[in-house]
């Protein structure tokens, strides 16, 4: 069976090609519609990946983790916006999780509180107690192209079913 036509990729429903995903995403994807690719894992960061698979900018989705202090307590959350988007980190972010600083996790920490691969961090699969920020506009987009856990494959997903991750809060999170 094959999947949805997006860019120069075969897309197959991702229950099918477990081996496309980094174990925790494998795990938590459970019955969401998803597609999966393999891709060339050196062009698995954002722009290029576009550029050499023909895929919209605005049908790519990147998620961040970022790392949230207050009062000595830190916390993780993912972060989905746009690849044509910033997310403001600083200001919605900040203050829609409460915290009085906000960075973005180092990728040590990043990589090793999520079991996935730096450059394929993906918002299915992230440790239970994590939220999840999604911009309005990934929802709104339709189907959209995020990582998979792992830099040697991408999922094909609609951003509806994104905003329906048991964590996820939908903002909007990006910088205008």
């Amino acid at each position: 069976m094959t999947g949805p036509v997006l860019g120069k990729l075969e897309w197959k429903p991702a229950a099918e090609v477990p081996e496309l995903l980094a174990a925790p995403v494998r795990d938590a994807l459970g019955a969401l519609p998803a597609y999966a690719a393999g891709i060339n894992a050196e062009l698995a960061d954002t722009a290029a990946f576009c550029a050499e698979y023909d895929v919209p900018m605005a049908a790519s989705a990147n998620c961040v983790v970022v790392l949230g202090k207050r009062g000595g307590e830190a916390s993780y959350a993912a972060v989905l916006v746009l690849a044509t988007d910033r997310a403001d980190v600083n200001g919605v972010i900040r203050k829609h999780l409460g915290v009085r600083k906000i960075s973005f996790a180092a990728q040590d920490d990043a990589v090793g509180s999520t079991g996935m691969e730096y450059g394929g961090i993906t918002p299915i699969g992230l440790p239970a107690d994590w939220p999840v920020l999604v911009d309005e506009a990934v929802v709104a987009a339709g189907p959209v192209v995020i990582g998979s856990g792992i830099r040697g494959s991408k999922i094909l997903i609609d951003g509806t079913d994104l905003a329906k991750l048991p964590t996820a809060t939908v903002l909007n999170l990006a910088q205008h």
